[in-house]
């Protein structure tokens, strides 16, 4: 918890601010229970510091904080939230906080989202809505999109696309030179839903997309053949490294670094091995995957960590002012840092490190809010549809020929698991 005493100036500033008080004037009191599955050194730290300041603004408040391995918070969470319930709680966001949402054990704080104070989380705000309510709020995101070879684009005299159409047309170039467009690693099935995650929201739209994991459309659709049908293209070409059922996704790395392959479709966690292998900032760039249906708003995967109040909780009060502590503009940039989770503040008045790759994630997602943040296939749809349909995904990516067959078997699967 040390570390966060440096930041001691900030919280005293922010005391003077917002006095230790709620909205309502009168001082927080009682005790404040907090469940978090934040577990690992770095974010055990953050947990920790935020605990700490929050307390300095509340001194008459008692908070009780419970660290659970991440792992096992998974297994113990609907336990603990019908008995033993915290006032607060870290979970994740869209379709699976839904479970706790349709049991009646998340509650609903729409009345904090109506405060301006969280105006500047407009681009997250979708993936906490469901049913037209506010279930929660996010505490930490990070972005997905194309890095490449950039010495490789200038090579061949390519820029960064904005259409499928540019997009295609970079890749064939690539390919005529030798190199394949794109890596990826298979084996572990979630990297296969990336690509169907940018290319079904590319062409359809966020809203779709939302519908068809939450199962309210048809796998065998226009609409999703369409998608597919994009997909195909670049598959029939070639775009994509051989036997990538073969690599994880970290197997699949050295093809961009030897410059085999020209980029990767990745989350930012990708940037850190990429540099440890080699690729320093002149080489390797990034940019949003381009648009596909004109006039789609351009919809992005960033998965998103969140914190909730249980429905059983006991102070209500002091839970929703931690919440609203936890996505201000401050506590969002402090939280975030390069030293801490090191990830992109969900705050747009936030702050971020001075790293190329998470500025230009800052920016693209803080002014995407139109288009929609997607949680990505395997925390969109629940646990045993995705597997279903990650596996249909890596399938189709091998024997595309077998498309209605899978999309037949994806139907067929989704009656019965959303049912």
């Amino acid at each position: 918890m040390h570390k966060f005493l440096k930041a001691s100036t900030a919280a005293l500033a922010m005391a003077v601010a917002a006095g230790a008080a709620n909205a309502d004037g009168h001082a927080l009191s009682g005790d404040l229970v907090i469940f978090s599955d934040m577990s690992n050194p770095a974010p055990r730290a953050v947990m920790e510091g935020m605990v700490e300041r929050f307390g300095e603004l509340h001194p008459d408040l008692n908070i009780e904080l419970t660290v659970i391995d991440r792992e096992a918070y998974k297994t113990q969470i609907r336990n603990f939230l019908t008995a033993n319930t915290p006032d607060v709680a870290n979970w994740y966001a869209a379709n699976r906080m839904r479970p706790f949402v349709d049991a009646g054990l998340f509650e609903d704080i729409s009345d904090v989202w109506a405060d301006p104070q969280l105006d500047g989380l407009a681009s997250t705000k979708g993936a906490m809505t469901l049913d037209g309510k506010q279930w929660g709020v996010p505490y930490t995101y990070y972005q997905w999109g194309v890095y490449y070879r950039k010495d490789i684009y200038e090579e061949l005299g390519l820029k960064e696309p904005t259409s499928f159409e540019e997009e295609i047309a970079n890749c064939q170039a690539i390919l005529d030179s030798g190199r394949k467009c794109y890596t990826i690693g298979t084996k572990f099935l979630w990297t296969a839903g990336g690509w169907f995650d940018y290319i079904n929201m590319r062409t359809n739209g966020y809203d779709f997309h939302s519908a068809l994991l939450a199962g309210e459309k048809k796998w065998d659709s226009d609409e999703v053949r369409a998608t597919f049908a994009n997909w195909r293209t670049l598959i029939d070409m070639g775009a994509f490294v051989d036997n990538h059922t073969s690599y994880s996704w970290q197997e699949s790395l050295p093809f961009i670094v030897s410059g085999e392959a020209a980029a990767i479709l990745k989350g930012n966690f990708a940037v850190p091995p990429l540099r440890e292998a080699g690729l320093d900032d002149s080489k390797l760039d990034f940019y949003q995957f381009p648009a596909i249906t004109d006039g789609i708003a351009l919809a992005e995967d960033a998965p998103t960590d969140t914190f909730h109040i249980p429905s059983g909780a006991s102070n209500k009060e002091a839970a929703k002012e931690f919440l609203k502590f936890v996505v201000s503009a401050e506590n969002q940039t402090l939280i975030n840092a390069g030293d801490a989770l090191g990830q992109l503040p969900v705050n747009a008045n936030s702050s971020v490190d001075d790293d190329k790759f998470l500025k230009e994630g800052f920016a693209m997602l803080s002014s995407n809010s139109p288009g929609g943040v997607a949680q990505f296939f395997d925390r969109d749809a629940p646990a045993e549809m995705a597997k279903v349909g990650m596996e249909g995904l890596q399938e189709f990516m091998v024997r595309p020929d077998e498309l209605d067959n899978i999309l037949a078997r994806l139907d067929k699967a989704a009656e019965r698991i959303y049912k």
